[in-house]
């Protein structure tokens, strides 16, 4: 028990740690969605010039999404006209580019990792841009195409499709401050906590058990942490390897990599295994179901390769000027909750939380909730017509 314990101890200490920044960025999410249309994004979305990549991958880091609705998004606005590059940057930049997830990497591990993240996620959706340019052949992508009309359920369809912006084209301002920019906040940011907690949690329970239970000996010896060049060649390899089979995505995958680095795997590694949550088990047989067999194969060789490459670019670079940090004072929390600057913002924003859960609760939420797990051609949820003009809205 007192093994369990400890790891308990140390998933308790995380999860106390990241809350408020976890609340704070689903909070800004739910803001930017609340007033911004997807049949907007999809008109954004039209081709692959980097211009258009660009955009793409900010619309994404503005739609914070869990793994699995980026990809079943992603898939959405490719049926409704989206090129299918700009689609898939739009997925990055969902899942690896928004600001939760900066926050959270700053708190766990510091800022260079947070400078990490946003420095190798546009080399990463370069080097993808040139290998889909290069080698996706109009035959693969027609073959895509084709099995993505097929609309076959991957996981949450239901709330890809939900659309939740506020209707009108007034100033944002305006919008946001409404009644119905309130309601649609707050549904968007439950929706969203809806989405990833499951990985969250799991990701935070697999952290604690791997730093109470494994010793760091067996990460140096895996990691190759006696050999500095061996392990620079080694980690962006590995990290990627580690997140495919560790079925943790998303932001859950940010506790683990607490763990890696402490462990001894290089910085380019730890940046490549955070990348890499689009490519875990189960949403590479979403991809088999999505785009079929040949596609789900392409985008699995073609993202290991841009992930790789930009965890080697990023060691590099970060090498160069001397911004890798050290190891010595890293270490995995595990003193529990205490009375800090930490606990203040928590209050805060868990107060802030109960704000929005409360208006969702009482502006119709549940029945939207209901919708998280339907297929890809369900109709898509107006936000005018889920709150407001139903009467729930308070």
């Amino acid at each position: 028990m007192g093994a369990i314990t400890h790891a308990l101890r140390i998933t308790g200490s995380m999860t106390w740690e990241i809350t408020w920044a976890l609340i704070l960025g689903f909070t800004l999410s739910a803001v930017i969605q609340a007033v911004v249309r997807k049949s907007t994004i999809v008109r954004l979305l039209g081709d692959d010039r980097p211009k258009t990549l660009a955009v793409s991958s900010l619309l994404g880091a503005a739609s914070s999404s869990c793994s699995y609705a980026a990809v079943a998004l992603a898939r959405s606005l490719f049926r409704k006209g989206a090129n299918f590059t700009a689609a898939i940057t739009f997925a990055i930049g969902s899942t690896n580019l928004v600001l939760e997830l900066g926050v959270i990497l700053w708190l766990l591990l510091g800022w260079q990792f947070t400078l990490a993240e946003f420095v190798g996620g546009p080399i990463m959706i370069v080097v993808l841009a040139v290998l889909f340019r290069r080698f996706l052949k109009p035959s693969l992508l027609h073959e895509a195409r084709e099995q993505a009309d097929r609309g076959v359920a991957g996981s949450m369809e239901g709330h890809a499709a939900m659309d939740m912006a506020v209707a009108g084209d007034g100033p944002f301002l305006r919008r946001l401050l409404s009644r119905a920019g309130f309601t649609s906040v707050s549904h968007v940011f439950v929706m969203e906590w809806a989405a990833i907690l499951r990985d969250l949690v799991i990701g935070l329970l697999i952290a604690g058990a791997i730093a109470a239970w494994v010793p760091d000996s067996f990460w140096q010896h895996f990691f190759l942490s006696g050999h500095p060049v061996l392990a620079g060649i080694w980690g962006p390899l590995v990290g990627p390897v580690v997140a495919v089979v560790s079925f943790v995505c998303s932001i859950g995958n940010v506790p683990l990599a607490l763990v890696l680095w402490k462990g001894g795997i290089s910085f380019g590694g730890v940046t490549a295994f955070i990348f890499a949550d689009l490519l875990i088990l189960p949403i590479l047989n979403i991809y088999k179901k999505y785009y079929g067999r040949r596609a789900a194969w392409f985008l699995l060789w073609t993202f290991f390769i841009a992930m790789a490459g930009a965890g080697y670019v990023v060691e590099l670079l970060f090498e160069a000027f001397g911004w890798i940090p050290g190891r010595g004072g890293m270490s995995v929390m595990s003193e529990g909750v205490t009375w800090n600057y930490t606990t203040w913002l928590n209050i805060v924003f868990l107060v802030l939380a109960l704000v929005l859960v409360v208006r969702f609760g009482r502006s119709g939420g549940m029945a939207m909730m209901r919708m998280m797990g339907g297929g890809p051609d369900d109709m898509a949820m107006d936000h005018s017509t889920s709150a407001e003009d139903t009467g729930h809205g308070a």
